[in-house]
């Protein structure tokens, strides 16, 4: 057996990577205090909660410009911006609670002192990291064990969900044919090469995708015994698929369907269902609130920019099937189905010059929250798609109903994780996600994606 290659799992990363960003900044000011003519933030006890709020604001705001993104931290050019945009906000908002925080220094340059070594220290640990955590010795190299059919999407998925998980292999457990199907994307070995395959690639972890354990030769199964019983990891591909995705792979799940759909206990949970029915009516209000300020500017862009009427009503699926009409800023032009319903896509000639500012600032959805108030949608869930559309891609996509089960929302996990589903295989990424958030809901999720909407709308990426 190969030596045990030292490896970090995704959430390691992401702790690692939070947890280090706040130490350097801890030690970069204790060093500033401690050679310099600095005296704003020193590091010591009885300025604990002025630090611990600076390392919250950090926290926060480095979540919602996504400086923990596995992919945009393994990119040194681009982790350089979102550290000057994560200081910068993080550092005004500090500036700017002075009952909690520090007063201004009189000598004005301390406060450059202050951003610079935050910026500077950050900057120096996520140089550390790229060089060092990111680099390939620290790949967890994988071995896929299972039907071709299977390989391509499952690596495919993997790869661009995390950047250390590397498919270096793959071999197919099935009894060989005639004209057997051929992936061009990892290296395949022979079935009787398994064991000398591990030790001869260093291979730490082996993923079995196989849709019926019966397709499973006898030599391949023997090998993955004697593997089991001497410690070494072997996990299920649906298992691994869901954990790096966050997505729930209903393409690969045929009759055991009920193996993969333990739903979250949040789904019927009173006091859970309570406060996030409160929590959907008290942002609703703040919501309205605000799109009643800017409604004088929404008037004048839709008379200069639309030319037509303000809002519109569309039939959605809600809650269990049942249909409502969605309440929205217009940003198409007028009769824009006139030869039927048809998807939104990319550079859609049918949206309008000011239409486009709306979907991507995401202005259009505030009349939503008049939705949410009646109940028909939440702030987060699954985006009611239209009859027509659920209609064919019911026919198309196995479980697609399913999303049903929970109330529509506003924002949702499939929203903030990928672009908007204009065809069929688009809406299978977004069931995927969909399935994923109704399986897993709670607070926790919630929170995550209310964050990661503000990055959305942050980085105008509306369509």
């Amino acid at each position: 057996m190969p030596k045990n290659a030292i490896h970090f799992q995704i959430s390691e990363r992401k702790l690692l990577l939070r947890g280090m960003d706040l130490l350097m900044v801890i030690f970069g000011l204790y060093l500033l205090g401690l050679f310099f003519d600095y005296a704003y933030l020193k590091i010591c006890w009885e300025n604990s909660l002025a630090i611990a709020i600076l390392l919250f604001y950090l926290a926060v705001f480095g979540t919602v410009f996504e400086i923990y993104d596995l992919q945009k931290s393994s990119q040194l050019d681009v982790t350089f911006k979102i550290i000057v945009f994560t200081v910068s906000t993080s550092v005004l908002f500090y500036f700017l609670t002075p009952v909690l925080t520090p007063f201004l220094p009189e000598k004005r340059l301390q406060i450059v002192y202050f951003y610079l070594t935050i910026a500077f220290f950050i900057f120096l640990w996520r140089m550390a990291y790229v060089t060092l955590i990111a680099s390939p010795r620290f790949y967890k190299r994988v071995l896929l064990v299972g039907e071709p059919f299977y390989v391509e999407d499952f690596v495919n998925a993997l790869s661009q969900s995390d950047p250390n998980y590397k498919i270096v292999g793959f071999i197919n457990c099935e009894v060989p044919k005639n004209e057997p199907i051929k992936f061009k994307g990892v290296t395949e070995y022979g079935a009787l090469e398994l064991l000398k395959t591990i030790e001869d690639q260093n291979i730490s972890e082996v993923v079995v995708a196989s849709y019926n354990s019966e397709n499973i030769t006898v030599d391949v199964y023997n090998d993955l015994m004697l593997l089991l019983e001497s410690g070494f990891t072997i996990r299920e591909y649906s298992q691994v698929y869901e954990e790096i995705t966050n997505r729930v792979p209903v393409q690969f799940i045929g009759k055991d369907f009920y193996k993969y759909f333990p739903f979250s206990r949040s789904n019927q949970n009173t006091l859970y269902l309570f406060f996030h029915r409160l929590f959907d009516i008290l942002f609703s209000l703040i919501g309205l609130f605000f799109g009643i300020l800017i409604l004088p500017l929404i008037v004048i862009g839709n008379l200069c920019g639309n030319k037509g009427p303000l809002l519109y009503r569309q039939e959605r699926v809600g809650k269990n099937g049942k249909l409502f009409e969605i309440i929205k800023l217009r940003s198409m032009i007028i009769n824009a189905e006139t030869n039927g319903a048809k998807w939104a896509e990319l550079n859609d000639v049918r949206i309008t010059k000011f239409g486009k500012f709306l979907r991507r600032s995401r202005i259009d959805e505030i009349p939503q929250f008049l939705n949410i108030i009646k109940g028909e949608m939440s702030m987060i869930g699954p985006r009611p798609e239209r009859p027509v559309f659920v209609e064919e891609l019911a026919k198309t996509i196995p479980f697609y109903e399913t999303r049903h089960i929970v109330k529509p929302g506003l924002t949702g996990w499939a929203q903030v994780k990928t672009r908007y589903g204009a065809s069929v295989d688009e809406s299978l990424v977004k069931l995927q996600y969909d399935l994923f958030y109704i399986k897993h809901k709670s607070f926790f999720l919630d929170l995550n994606i209310m964050v990661k909407t503000l990055s959305t709308v942050l980085y105008y990426r509306g369509q």
